[in-house]
């Protein structure tokens, strides 16, 4: 057993993980980072974000050579699909992002501990090396980022085969002609989206009535109402009971939430995508009295402590949306605070996207938040259809959605439908940054031809005075 010392030690790699190592490293501590897989990155970046992401813009492709071009004057002849050449673009997409992790890590001098790490005691932690052997870092400060792992049912044991996780979904050796997804939620919209425009046909079955719980109730059903177009089947306010998997295909059997007739689906392969939790087994939090919430996440304090000074927690193993932009933003405020400064996220302006196509973005708060929170708001809304560019794509799908104080006209949330608009709601988390109004937007001049034009337009609509509308 070997021991050295570091100003901080992180448990995990991932968004959260390694962007605190590098602010860190940044600001002149001496860091280590630890993690058991065999490239760094974490969930998003190795099973996750970035794969998935390399597969949806792969499928985006495919969807128009074979349905989209012919309308812009571009004959393709038959379009054929070489799924081995799309996982090979996914697989060099993950590879590219890893290894700029690891190369940052040598830019800033951090050393990578691989292997299993367990908080021993406070400025303890014990590495189970991957290359046999034990390891002890001693540390000033340690942060936990080790993410969150899948929800697996006890009706749907998940084999990774035929019943699989988004992680299996990333690597089917061929198009299922059926798929069933079990969850109306992010994960299972982009993979079910990717599997549909190569040919499957896909099917939601969803415990709540409606699709995307969380997002604004108004952006859920559009978006609903645009998969269904594209051939997406949704079964809402229905539960799964059990499943037979079967040589070829596994036959769910499902019923109404409330109670009810069953049904049998019939599907080649099933997504379960109900959700995630806090990955914290095997960390040794409760020997070192490290206290959990009513969820079995990292109890924090204002400034991302635990109850045990020196220890500290980031992303989705603490409160708070799952989303890597999330923990990044953590893990720049925790490194900022251990240096002295004054690390702090703003967490009414994290943007949330779904990369479906249209995607859909948010930021803020949704309608029925600030209702329920008595918030008078008056509400502007402008559509694509009426956006000149997205015309010129043929992509005029959704809306822009700003939802302003009605006493002080401050920006409150903002919620869209259509093209690229994972790109535009970086403007409106800014505006919401830094306190702009509706009216700031609308006296901002905007780029014409540009997709952001629909921003400017629905923020002159919550003033009733649209231009192009």
């Amino acid at each position: 057993m070997s021991e050295a010392s570091y100003d901080l030690v992180v448990i995990g790699s991932g968004p959260g993980g390694y962007v605190c190592a590098i602010r860190a490293a940044q600001l002149g501590m001496k860091v280590a980072c630890v993690e058991k897989r065999d490239t760094l990155g974490g969930t998003c970046l190795n099973v996750g974000c970035i794969p998935s992401k390399a597969l949806l813009q792969a499928s985006e492709k495919f969807e128009e050579a074979s349905h989209g071009l012919a309308a812009f004057g571009v004959k393709t002849g038959k379009v054929e699909l070489d799924l081995k050449a799309m996982m090979a673009h996914k697989d060099k997409t993950v590879k590219s992002n890893v290894d700029g992790v690891a190369f940052l890590f040598k830019k800033n001098k951090i050393d990578w501990i691989k292997g299993a790490g367990r908080i021993a005691a406070a400025g303890k932690v014990e590495v189970a090396l991957n290359a046999g052997g034990t390891q002890t870092l001693a540390a000033k400060a340690i942060v936990i980022a080790t993410g969150s792992e899948v929800v697996s049912l006890p009706s749907l044991p998940i084999d990774e085969k035929k019943i699989v996780s988004s992680t299996g979904a990333l690597t089917l050796a061929e198009v299922p002609k059926t798929m069933v997804l079990v969850g109306g939620g992010v994960i299972g919209l982009e993979m079910g989206s990717v599997w549909q425009r190569l040919g499957a046909k896909v099917t939601v079955v969803e415990f709540l009535d409606r699709i995307m719980p969380g997002m604004d109730g108004e952006i859920s059903k559009s978006m609903q109402r645009i998969l269904a177009k594209q051939g997406m089947a949704f079964k809402l306010s229905t539960k799964v009971t059990g499943a037979k998997v079967g040589a070829k295909s596994v036959a769910l059997t499902v019923e109404p939430a409330a109670g009810g007739a069953a049904e049998t689906l019939e599907a080649d392969i099933v997504l379960v995508a109900v959700g995630r939790r806090p990955y914290t087994d095997g960390l040794g939090l409760k020997e070192a009295g490290v206290a959990l919430d009513e969820k079995g996440r990292v109890a924090i304090d204002a400034h991302f402590q635990t109850n045990v000074p020196g220890i500290y927690a980031i992303g989705d193993a603490i409160a708070g949306p799952m989303l890597a932009h999330k923990a990044e933003d953590e893990g720049m405020a925790v490194a900022e605070i251990l240096a002295g400064q004054h690390g702090h996220v703003n967490y009414d302006a994290i943007p949330s996207v779904v990369y479906t196509w249209p995607e859909v973005a948010s930021v803020g708060k949704t309608e029925e938040q600030l209702k329920a929170e008595g918030v008078a708001i008056r509400i502007g809304k402008f559509p694509f259809t009426a956006n000149g560019r997205a015309r010129a794509q043929n992509n005029t799908d959704g809306f822009v959605k700003i939802l302003a104080d009605a006493a002080t006209d401050r920006v409150l949330g903002v919620h869209m439908i259509g093209p690229s608009v994972g790109e535009l709601v970086g403007e409106m988390a800014l505006a919401i940054e830094f306190g702009a109004s509706s009216e700031d937007i609308a006296r901002t001049c905007h780029a014409h031809p540009t997709l952001t034009e629909a921003v400017r337009e629905a923020a002159l609509a919550v003033d009733g005075r649209p231009i192009h509308m």
